[in-house]
């Protein structure tokens, strides 16, 4: 069979965007192309005849390394026996000896406690830690700080960060129509708390999948469970979808791949439309999981606003549980005010005559409802979180434009189907065409276990989890290890985080990434026992410093001769700047700005949009920058600048890139000067410029400098003094050369690199 691809494409383009024969067109063309797909994966028999696997898939694929149970390893013997300090060492060592690699020298301890601080706070140690770690010459220096690190509560707003990479985090919907996520924080908090408590991980997967549906008579940690759902609601929405089927799937459809490439480093989506090219997952295990998801009701917000029609409720937090309210009260004279002006266009609109302007009417009355009904009748704001609960049966209320029963028990759901059930297999993906039976809800069965039923009064979410964190799931303790590992060693052991399949990269020490995964879970899933163990490993506390010979034989660093250096991230380049230059605000904000704004659509003007999008790139916003305003498509100029992820998309492993914005940044954004400023001003407090320079040396890299670079700076500092003629005193002038003294520091690769 053969076709041609070019022929037919022509023939496409000369077809009307919107006509029914260019979407009938396209359907014979995807048919054709994935006919020829599946014979080009069918497998053939030994009578050469083709005959298709399940999923069209060789049976040995199930065999995959990632689908066979962890095990643990004994460390191997070395023929170095001195060189180890654990176990993860002499794992190391010895695939280094196969390839006659050795490892580098120790890093010096400024160079380690900078490493540490920010791998472990995601923030530089100040000049009395480094002068007390490089004072305590004892053997347990390195634990002490260690443990320190692990118990600050800066801990969690570094580690979270990685985890809201993962989990697509951000407070709008983006897409076409991009909405407001006011209650979006929640999840935030949630995160940043779950790793400071050290929080099991397979309970935070749980929680994430089916917090609402496990049992607990804590007020307060029922609320905890519920925000924790959040995890499957804060996702990008496509709000105009006009096919509200084409919606449910597409909702689904999103939770499915977040879902599966977070907790199981398995791109499953892939499956929608086909059987999955590379892993044995057919589109019958996809639908098998879909039907779990819609049965499933989201409820992250929005309001129903001129081409925003998928609108959702939320969920309202008993106030027992004691979660704080993120918004100010409402006074007396705000709810009058908004409930003048709701009568002011209520009035308004029967005399509208032009059909485009009734809609952008109707859409604000709709807005300033939404603002009331985030406060209650005393203007107490309401508690309000994203999350899911499954499907309640009842019909949809007729309902006017801009209406917000949304919490009404049986009431409105946005969802086109309201009861729990299995899902049908839809055809190439397509809404229109479902099969004739459907597929019971479950998981994989490539991952064999020990068999359960969902029961029809629930979703399966339950079940869901309590699959994924089970004892025969082979793949959940390996990804969560892999990412630990990736964040401390700037590479994982398996280099595609997200993708554990046939089309990602084998483990490079497969051994070690088994054991490490079968202790994580004996600990009792702890991430902070883990992350205690490697970093107190030798092979995390190796230089940096590269070996010419090393290099040619393993120029990547795959088997880890030496620490591999990499900048730091947009927000611990941010945060170090603030914490140099004493501005930064450790205790952290309650709730966001966006909260404070309501909902509504990030482009419109009458839903504080100078407020909200002014907190973006606020050069005075002193919080550390995981509280940073999270936008889709409005992402603060530091973090788009120094390859922040990007909110839509599930982010493991950041671009990193070297380009002349991030220097002209560091050399002119208003942020950078006022941290240089501040910086400046508490440098000249001390009253000898030698140990003036010192500090600064100490605060911005962590070292103090040598005699050569004291002297450079002398004379740097005494140049700039002279030529500035903008200053009307000697302290300005002298402050205007610190501070430009300091600005040079931070636009350093030294300041900028972690080694």
């Amino acid at each position: 069979m053969r076709v041609n691809l070019v022929v037919m494409g022509a023939r496409f383009g000369s077809l009307g965007k919107r006509s029914p024969a260019r979407r009938a067109f396209a359907r014979v063309a995807m048919a054709a192309v994935m006919a020829v797909a599946s014979l080009s994966h069918a497998q053939t028999d030994e009578s050469g005849t083709q005959s298709e696997a399940r999923g069209n898939h060789a049976p040995q694929e199930a065999n995959h390394w990632a689908f066979q149970p962890p095990r643990h390893h004994p460390a191997p013997d070395v023929r170095d026996s001195s060189w180890p300090r654990s176990d993860v060492d002499r794992f190391v060592l010895a695939a280094m000896e196969q390839r006659e690699l050795r490892p580098g020298e120790d890093a010096d301890r400024a160079t380690l406690l900078r490493r540490l601080s920010f791998d472990l706070i995601g923030l530089p140690p100040s000049v009395d830690e480094v002068d007390a770690f490089v004072a305590d010459t004892s053997e347990s220096a390195v634990d002490t700080v260690v443990d320190r690190l692990l118990s600050s509560p800066r801990f969690g707003e570094k580690w979270g960060r990685h985890w809201l990479d993962v989990a697509r985090y951000a407070e709008s919907t983006g897409k076409t129509v991009n909405f407001y996520y006011p209650n979006a924080w929640r999840y935030r908090d949630y995160v940043i708390a779950s790793f400071n408590n050290d929080k099991p991980y397979d309970e935070f997967v749980c929680e994430q999948l089916a917090g609402d549906l496990m049992p607990t008579d804590d007020p307060r940690e029922h609320a905890e469970r519920l925000i924790a759902t959040g995890f499957l609601a804060i996702g990008p929405k496509t709000l105009n979808e006009r096919n509200g089927l084409q919606h449910e799937l597409d909702l689904a459809d999103e939770q499915i791949d977040v879902t599966t490439q977070a907790f199981l480093g398995l791109t499953v989506s892939c499956a929608r439309c086909h059987d999955h090219k590379f892993d044995p997952i057919p589109m019958s295990d996809y639908y098998a999981m879909a039907g779990i998801f819609r049965s499933t009701e989201t409820l992250y917000g929005t309001v129903r606003f001129i081409n925003a029609q998928r609108p959702s409720g939320t969920i309202e937090l008993a106030t027992e549980s004691g979660v704080p309210a993120g918004r100010r009260p409402m006074s007396q004279r705000e709810a009058f005010l908004i409930q003048q002006q709701i009568r002011s266009v209520q009035e308004s609109l029967p005399t509208l005559t032009d059909p485009i302007q009734r809609l952008f009417t109707s859409g604000r009355l709709a807005l300033l409802q939404a603002r009331l009904d985030g406060f209650d009748e005393n203007g107490s704001p309401r508690l309000l979180a994203m999350g899911v609960r499954d499907k309640r049966p009842g019909p949809e209320p007729r309902r006017r434009f801009g209406d917000r029963r949304f919490n009404v028990p049986g009431g409105y759901t946005n969802n086109v189907s309201r009861t729990i059930g299995d899902s049908p297999v839809y055809f190439q993906g397509e809404a229109d065409q479902p099969s004739a039976e459907r597929v019971p809800r479950g998981t994989l069965e490539v991952i064999k276990g020990e068999p359960w039923t969902i029961s029809d009064e629930t979703s399966g979410r339950q079940e869901l989890a309590d699959w994924i964190v089970s004892a025969d799931n082979p793949l959940t303790s390996r990804v969560i290890v892999n990412r630990i590992w990736l964040h401390l060693f700037g590479r994982g052991l398996v280099a595609t985080a997200d993708d554990f399949g046939h089309a990602g990269t084998p483990p490079s020490h497969a051994e070690l990434l088994d054991t490490l995964a079968v202790e994580f879970v004996n600990d009792g899933w702890s991430i902070k026992k883990l992350i205690r163990s490697l970093v107190l490993s030798r092979t995390y506390q190796l230089s940096s410093t590269a070996n010419a010979e090393a290099l040619r034989t393993d120029p990547e660093n795959v088997f880890l001769w030496r620490m591999q250096p990499r900048r730091l991230e947009a927000e611990a380049l941010r945060d170090a700047m603030l914490a140099v230059s004493g501005r930064l605000v450790e205790e952290p904000p309650i709730g966001s700005i966006v909260a404070s704004g309501g909902e509504g659509p990030v482009s419109r003007p009458f839903v504080q949009r100078d407020l909200i999008l002014g907190s973006v790139n606020d050069p005075r916003n002193a919080f550390r920058s995981v509280y940073l305003p999270a936008i889709r498509d409005q992402s603060p100029e530091v973090m788009a600048t120094f390859d922040a992820a990007d909110p839509s998309l599930i982010t493991s492993q950041r671009q990193r890139t070297t380009v002349p914005s991030q220097a002209l940044f560091l050399l002119n954004n208003r942020f950078v000067s006022l941290a240089s400023d501040a910086m400046a001003g508490r440098l000249l407090e001390e009253t000898d410029p030698t140990r003036r320079t010192e500090l600064a040396f100490l605060a911005a890299y962590g070292r103090p400098p040598s005699a050569a670079e004291t002297a450079s700076a002398t004379s740097f500092l005494a140049a700039v003094s002279e030529e500035d003629t903008s200053s009307e005193s000697d302290s300005g002038s002298e402050l205007a050369a610190w501070s430009t003294f300091c600005q040079a520091l931070f636009a350093s690769a030294e300041f900028q690199y972690r080694r």
